[in-house]
């Protein structure tokens, strides 16, 4: 009976990791970080049905009888809309927004940024708040993230009920990231802690790649999706037979030297340059719960098939019970 499960385990392990004819990507910090502003210079992924994120994450969230806690900015349609979410609970409920933005922004660079203090939450585009929470919100985060959230990035495949009608014929599309930073919180003030270029050519210390089946279990991250040109981290969505971010180039404007590097900042909590997204911005709702959408933390190196076992046994409990409401 044992070899018997065990052969039909790894059946249904070789037939799962080759299913997906598409391939993702998941970039994040190894620490996490407690009360501060998380910023990035961000040009999203175009396309319909491609999902692409910057989302603050507590490790571990997706863990059977433990607080969710996640905020998230998505890129979402073939209009490459922005999304906001506040997912938390547990079980878990999505609280989101719809910002009406001005800019396209998969076509340009434009800095995101979290607040979060022990008073509010606040999503900003280009220095200009789109969406503050404060009350049982911000108590939420305050009492359940108390080890911190880490930075994290992704691209994807979603469908029809969240992200867009996706067509691998689109591929290979692109999230970049020009910057990452935090400044620290207390006393009213922030101070910046570190900001991370992503102009070495490799990944930087205390920086991980994701290996996971992304959320709606149409794509598996891949670490070759994880590369760095002009200056730039590339997320790359591609099919599974061309992975890789060879011949993926952006340039931000606001970079003085064209090719990443210092950025252009005026101080730890704004960029300058480039064009303002803020147009105006729509009420926050509480209903669709975004992407709910993290699987569990795992290193980007070799993993056994005993541990592979496990990660697809624990995966598919997961996504059960994560998507069924959609």
């Amino acid at each position: 009976m044992k070899t018997l499960c065990i052969s039909t385990l790894l059946a249904i392990t070789s037939v799962t990791m080759g299913a997906h004819a598409v391939s993702s990507a998941e970039f994040y910090t190894s620490q996490s970080y407690t009360y501060g502003r998380f910023e990035a210079r961000i040009r999203f992924a175009p396309g319909d049905g491609v999902v692409s994120s910057f989302f603050l994450w507590k490790n571990g969230s997706e863990t059977a009888g433990t607080f969710w806690n996640e905020l998230d900015f998505e890129k979402l349609g073939a209009d490459c809309h922005l999304q906001t979410n506040a997912i938390y609970g547990n079980p878990s409920a999505g609280h989101t927004g719809t910002p009406a933005l001005s800019a396209n922004l998969c076509d340009e660079f434009h800095t995101y940024t979290y607040e979060w203090t022990p008073d509010y939450i606040s999503w900003q585009v280009d220095g200009a708040e789109i969406r503050r929470e404060t009350g049982d919100t911000a108590l939420a985060f305050a009492q359940n993230a108390t080890a911190g959230m880490q930075f994290r990035f992704n691209v994807w495949p979603g469908d029809a009920s969240f992200g867009g009608n996706f067509d691998p014929a689109i591929l290979p599309v692109y999230e970049y990231v020009n910057w990452a930073q935090y400044s620290s919180y207390s006393n009213g003030s922030f101070s910046l802690s570190w900001r991370q270029d992503f102009s070495t050519g490799s990944i930087p210390s205390g920086w991980l790649t994701g290996n996971w089946s992304s959320p709606k279990n149409l794509s598996t991250h891949s670490p070759q999706n994880v590369g760095f040109g002009n200056g730039n981290l590339i997320l790359a969505l591609t099919a599974d037979n061309a992975l890789g971010t060879a011949g993926a180039v952006a340039v931000d404007p606001s970079d003085a030297s064209g090719t990443g590097g210092a950025g252009n900042t005026s101080d730890a909590g704004e960029s300058t340059g480039g064009t303002s997204a803020v147009a105006s911005s729509s009420a926050n709702t509480a209903g669709d719960d975004g992407c709910g959408c993290r699987v569990p933390q795992h290193s980007s190196t070799g993993t056994s098939a005993l541990a592979w076992l496990g990660l697809l046994a624990g995966t598919a409990l997961r996504y059960r019970r994560r998507h069924s409401p959609r």
